[in-house]
């Protein structure tokens, strides 16, 4: 299985406006998250198994840090033509499935992929109550087939710090995963 590191987007950037609609076609943008005290920022898809082997222990973390005034969004930006598993109507029945409390919404032309700077597929970006990155990373050391634990410990470990309004540590691990699955397969030169 072929497997592709974040880009490390450089820690204090702040969070790009996006206005991206769910399946519903119900439209979610970066203010909608205003006021919360972080916001966590994920980009996911349905058929990466580096998804899979996370997903049940996202969505409980999600929903733990849900209740403490955190706030998700789940962004896929996947081809859906090349990879249909991915498609909203699928994305619908996932976030269901999984039982996710968060909005999971579809980045059709894949410009807020870009303009995050996003390589893979799980890819966690953790924003302060001014919406700053403090963290750019894993969820975890899980990997399909390593044996490690899901617990997503460097995300909580980055939300804990937000939430008790302390720094995060600037040691931040990049994500390992699919690689975001570009329209025509050219990915974008993140110089």
């Amino acid at each position: 299985m072929a497997s592709t590191p974040s880009t490390m987007l450089a820690l204090g950037t702040p969070a790009s406006d996006f206005t991206l609609a769910d399946a519903s076609g119900r439209e979610y943008r970066l203010t909608d998250f205003a006021g919360a005290p972080g916001l966590v920022i994920m980009f996911i898809c349905n058929h990466c198994p580096y998804v899979k082997h996370i997903r049940k222990r996202l969505a409980e973390v999600a929903r733990e840090y849900t209740s403490r005034g955190m706030r998700f969004v789940a962004i896929n930006s996947n081809d859906v033509e090349s990879y249909p598993e991915d498609s909203p109507a699928r994305m619908a029945e996932e976030a269901k499935q999984q039982g996710y409390v968060f909005p999971y919404l579809f980045d059709e032309t894949q410009a807020v992929a870009k303009a995050y700077r996003a390589a893979c597929t799980p890819e966690f970006y953790v924003f302060d109550r001014e919406r700053q990155l403090v963290y750019h990373g894993q969820f975890d050391a899980a990997r399909p087939g390593n044996g490690a634990p899901v617990t997503g410990e460097d995300l909580i470990a980055a939300m804990d710090a937000v939430l008790a309004e302390r720094p995060v540590p600037p040691d931040q691990k990049p994500s390992l995963g699919c690689n975001i699955k570009w329209k025509g397969g050219n990915a974008p030169s993140y110089d």
